[in-house]
């Protein structure tokens, strides 16, 4: 064999690794930065938070506990896969090698209405903070549907660019908002006196099916904590990193959440407002605890965090969207890799297309940015939980194959699915008002679309499941070494 030859068989070797993406170019830091962004920590205490004290009131603290408590236990079923190999198709992946191709395909196709719809939502968050800058700067209202398309066009260049870029921006900023909200919480704990709330301790104003119905909102402020896995290809070391950036991100960000709840119910005691009717409530915080003067900020650090979570759910959606393709579960030509940029620039793209329709479509037609936000954010929600049950299902599975299957693994996926089984009731009974009773058999629809798909797969192209196997088993092996060792 010439010397030209063993090139070309180790660059092929490299390629089929990589996928042609950016290898091992990401810090753990940046890695992190994927999963932070994705979750978008200022997002929540300015939107998502009162949503969950309309339905769970002083326990809205405790609902965003019980979450935090959930996502770690995903975190632990996500982290038995995610310290044994890695690729671009996160749950993807891991469901193919816990279940098969069939659920693989399943979870891949309900990640994808997640990270996408997620994109769409927080779109209008974006436009709802942008607009209320421009209001208090300059006087003046832009239709929100122009916001929507800046922030999805200025996400897809920076996705298209680099993946470098991408996470090292979307690190940067979330650190710069999530400041700006963490300093109004610590100066409103001070306003307060730092005493403890013992209303909202003995959770006096609220009950269990409260809890329940706030448990639902309050796992969409989770959602996209697992997106690190889909940098499988682009991270170093993704073994250690990738399980890291996963744990972390849902440690560090439940505590802020919980936290800020708490703030937050303590700083609108007394107000005219109540804190579920207030569409800036980090600015009446401010003015209550007489920092008035950061109220910009804060409308541009939730600005930014909005953004931020645009443009890595577009980067995690267009991974699995890449890695189906290469798979032939959807058009080949997703599949490609830019030359220069070594980005799934095609996928990138029908990612960023789709995400903006739905929220450009209901804006147009006149519906307000939260209704949007709440509208679509709660068919995304539903794709996480589903892949957050199927892939708690599958690292158990996947570990008795392996023969390392452990009494604690079969616990914390069996409670795990339990309380995501219990928020996805919350969605259905007791019945929510219109739209919200009908979403939840939108999103099923949505879901049995892409079943349907892949069984034509599995029964008229038998040769893509053995091409996902042969990947998957691929994969698997070239990981083997360095977990046994």
């Amino acid at each position: 064999m010439s010397n030209n030859d063993i090139k070309q068989g180790a660059a092929s070797h490299r390629g089929k690794e990589s996928y042609g993406l950016k290898s091992s170019s990401l810090s753990p830091l940046e890695t992190l930065g994927q999963s932070i962004a994705n979750i978008a920590p200022t997002a929540t205490p300015t939107v998502v938070i009162p949503l969950v004290f309309a339905v769970s009131g002083g326990g809205t603290w405790l609902a965003y506990l019980i979450a935090t408590v959930s996502i770690l236990l995903v975190a632990s079923s996500i982290n038995q896969f995610a310290r044994r190999s890695a690729s671009p198709g996160s749950f993807y992946t891991y469901t193919i090698e816990g279940l098969g191709s069939f659920w693989g395909a399943v979870t891949g196709w309900a990640l994808l209405i997640a990270y996408i719809g997620c994109a769409s939502a927080v779109t209008t968050g974006f436009s709802n903070y942008a607009n209320v800058l421009f209001e208090s700067v300059a006087g003046i209202k832009i239709p929100a549907v122009i916001f929507i398309a800046f922030s999805v066009l200025a996400a897809w260049y920076v996705a298209y660019r680099d993946i470098k870029l991408s996470t090292r921006l979307t690190l940067i900023l979330e650190f710069a908002s999530v400041s700006f909200v963490l300093l109004l919480v610590g100066v409103t704990l001070y306003h307060y006196g730092f005493k403890l709330d013992l209303d909202q301790l003995a959770l006096k104003t609220t009950s269990f099916d409260a809890l329940r119905g706030g448990l639902v909102l309050a796992l969409f402020s989770f959602t996209g904590f697992e997106s690190a896995a889909t940098l499988g290809s682009e991270a170093k070391n993704p073994l250690q990193s990738i399980p890291r950036a996963i744990l972390r991100s849902a440690l560090i960000v439940g505590a802020i959440f919980v936290l800020s709840s708490y703030a937050q119910v303590i700083g609108f005691q007394g107000h005219s407002e109540t804190l579920d009717k207030s569409s800036a409530p980090l600015n009446v915080l401010a003015d209550r605890a007489g920092l008035s003067s950061i109220a910009l900020l804060i409308n541009i650090g939730a600005i930014i965090s909005f953004f931020a979570c645009v443009l890595a759910s577009i980067n995690a959606a267009a991974r699995i969207l890449f890695l189906m393709s290469r798979h032939g579960i959807f058009h080949a030509s997703a599949g490609d890799a830019h030359d220069t940029n070594e980005t799934p620039h095609k996928a990138v793209t029908i990612a960023a297309i789709i995400a903006f329709i739905p929220a450009a479509i209901l804006s147009v037609r006149g519906a307000g940015d939260f209704d949007i936000y709440g509208w679509v954010g709660t068919v995304a929600t539903l794709g996480f939980i589903t892949t957050y049950i199927i892939v708690s299902v599958a690292a158990p599975v996947y570990l008795r194959r392996l023969g390392e299957l452990k009494v604690t693994n079969i616990i914390t996926s069996v409670i795990s699915i339990a309380i995501l089984g219990l928020a996805i009731l919350g969605n259905i009974y007791p019945v929510p008002p219109a739209p919200y009773n009908w979403l939840p058999y939108l999103f099923f629809a949505l879901l049995l679309g892409g079943v349907a798909w892949v069984l034509v797969i599995h029964r008229f192209h038998p040769h893509v499941i053995d091409e996902i196997h042969r990947e998957t088993k691929f994969n698997s092996d070239r990981f083997s070494t360095q977990t046994q060792g």
